[in-house]
């Protein structure tokens, strides 16, 4: 049992990865992977079935995959029921966070965002795919799976697998789906210009950082207010944002703020106090291309901010960066 234990912690932070690309949830991703564990313990605890595998990580992707599409299917019901638009559950990090030795964060979830930009705008766009397609692009082109596994995944052909990911990727790269190519240095820049924007009050000053395009989307879960459609055109995005955060806003007045990654790309955690007088935590994650905003994704749902860690008092708003 101590091997098996080895065995499958090496894969652990990649397998956790794959759930989180293919689910948008934090604990969905981390309860498909305990189950892969212990659908790995169960059939491979006799080493003449161990020695059967030659290709350990092979075999767990397809296991922890199969079980991801299962929870995909099941997940299209209960979202079609949700309350409102529905974002991916973010995993947040600390902009300043000091990797391991290896290069990645200790927790197995914030690993799986650190080895790239995922980025909520990516999980936004795979979230209006067929679970088929999903998990045909997310295995192929995201982890490089030959489509013969793909196609063994999904209980379908080789052809069948390439088209299922090539109709996936021609949705993520529609031009209408919001872009986000920026490197750190060029997110840094445009979400300082966002935020100092937003806080002045100037709609002019926020739309030479909005794309013609953007698009800002909430999720609110039924317990906030966040809109039941997303607001499209950087006018009607900009004056949304400034009857938010400016000065003179909803939340300006009370507002609190600390830089972090989303997704591993850069956002904000804010704090506030609602109307009612129930605290407000939102997590903001924006996509960023050629210089301006392509996409705000405000989370104000508290189910799926349970783990984010409160604001220490440094937080003010503006934040300070």
């Amino acid at each position: 049992m101590t091997d098996l234990v080895t065995e499958f912690e090496a894969e652990r932070g990649r397998l956790t990865a794959v759930a989180y690309r293919m689910l948008g949830s934090r604990s969905e991703a981390e309860d498909a992977v305990q189950e892969t564990w212990l659908r790995y313990a169960a059939a491979l605890a006799d080493p003449a079935a161990r020695a059967e595998i030659r290709q350990l990580g092979a075999w767990l992707t397809t296991t922890c995959a199969r079980i991801c599409l299962d929870v995909l299917r099941s997940a299209r019901v209960r979202r079609e029921a949700y309350p409102g638009q529905w974002l991916p559950e973010p995993v947040v990090t600390p902009v300043d966070a000091a990797p391991r030795s290896d290069g990645f964060a200790p927790d197995p979830a914030e690993r799986a965002v650190r080895t790239d930009q995922v980025g909520t705008a990516l999980l936004v766009v795979l979230e209006r795919l067929s679970p088929e397609q999903r998990v045909a692009f997310v295995l192929h082109d995201v982890f490089a799976l030959p489509f013969a596994r793909v196609a063994e995944v999904l209980g379908t052909t080789d052809v069948a697998a390439r088209q299922l990911a090539s109709r996936a990727r021609r949705a993520v790269s529609a031009p209408e789906a919001p872009r986000q190519t920026a490197d750190a240095v060029e997110q840094r820049r445009v979400v300082e210009a966002f935020v100092t924007a937003a806080e002045s009050g100037e709609l002019d000053a926020l739309l030479k950082v909005l794309a013609p395009d953007v698009v800002l989307i909430g999720d609110g879960g039924g317990h906030f207010p966040a809109g039941r459609n997303p607001v499209y055109g950087a006018d009607k995005v900009g004056r949304f944002v400034l009857g938010l955060f400016s000065q003179g806003g909803r939340y300006g007045a009370t507002l609190r703020a600390r830089p972090v990654l989303v997704d591993g790309v850069l956002g904000l955690q804010m704090e506030t106090v609602f109307r009612d007088g129930r605290p407000l935590r939102l997590v903001c994650a924006l996509a960023v291309d050629d210089g301006r905003v392509t996409g705000i994704f405000n989370q104000l749902n508290p189910d799926k901010l349970r783990d984010l860690p409160p604001l220490g008092p440094e937080a003010t708003w503006p934040p300070r960066w």
